[in-house]
């Protein structure tokens, strides 16, 4: 469902998450995949309750704000299900890691891939997706 009931975020305090995203994934597939579920807890609380209550997104609000280079406004809702994404790849990277399965490189590169997009472009590929799905099947009134 389209979240217009939780406040909207900053564009670059956004940015900022997304290459903390990459800085982690890319430490991780250097050999320290112990972050892998710091992302996760990440994901979870931002995703699922919303931006808010992670304390490092209120830090960097803060901060960015004060400095006044936080950006423009977001719908946060895409961004909540970016991070339910986040949530989902990173748990499954961290399950395969810590299971000693090799495979848990693929959800990781991908989570570079993507955060690596939005950090320097700008470029939300789940939000993207989250946009088309509504257009697509819009929501039934009830």
């Amino acid at each position: 469902m389209l979240r217009f009931d939780v406040p909207q975020v900053n564009a670059n305090v956004v940015r900022l998450e997304a290459f903390i995203t990459f800085l982690f994934c890319a430490i991780a597939l250097l050999g320290f995949p112990y972050l892998l579920p710091v992302l996760a807890m990440m994901g979870l609380v931002r995703g699922f309750f919303g931006h808010f209550y992670c304390p490092s997104h209120r830090v960097f609000s803060h901060l960015m704000n004060k400095a006044n280079i936080a950006g423009h406004k977001e719908n946060a809702g895409a961004k909540m299900f970016a991070n339910k994404l986040l949530f989902i790849a990173a748990t499954i990277a961290s399950v395969l890691y810590f299971t000693g399965n090799a495979l848990w490189v693929v959800p990781t590169i991908a989570l570079v891939i993507f955060s690596s997009l939005e950090w320097a472009f700008s470029f939300c590929a789940a939000c993207w997706v989250y946009g088309f799905w509504y257009k697509m099947f819009p929501p039934k009134m009830v």
